[in-house]
């Protein structure tokens, strides 16, 4: 079974029920870890350090986003570890993905930003088409 679990997340409900999935599949075995990556994204990032009054305020901030999803992990008694990466969320997660072998990527369909989805393309559907394990995406 599954046991490196990659959860990726961005405070949307979607990503909260990718989290469901992500539990039930680890507890199927004991010894899974789930991974929650969140991707600090470049193009909001010039916003975010405006808007905050420090580097802490600012990791705080990400921090809450991830906040529902840590709670359900540990709920559920499961092992997990959070990475926060930087750059564009789709090309950040495929990297960290197959850089670390992980065994399947659960992914919501649809992110915070619905209209960039229509217009660029769902981060969701960008990780699919590289990563080089099964990707599970949640509606």
């Amino acid at each position: 079974m599954y046991s490196k679990i990659l959860l990726a997340v961005d405070g949307s409900d979607h990503s909260l029920r990718a989290a469901k999935e992500a539990i039930t599949i680890a507890g199927n075995n004991m010894d899974s870890q789930i991974t929650i990556v969140y991707v600090a994204d470049h193009n909001d990032a010039k916003n975010d350090v405006l808007h905050s009054g420090s580097s802490v305020e600012l990791d705080l901030q990400r921090r809450k986003k991830l906040q529902p999803v840590e709670e359900k992990i540990a709920e559920a008694a499961i092992k997990y570890r959070v990475k926060i990466l930087h750059g564009s969320p789709g090309p950040a997660i495929v990297e960290y993905a197959n850089s670390e072998s992980f065994d399947i990527l659960v992914i919501g369909s649809r992110g915070l930003n619905s209209l960039q989805e229509m217009v660029l393309g769902s981060v969701s559907h960008k990780v699919v088409k590289r990563a080089n394990c099964p990707v599970l995406i949640v509606k």
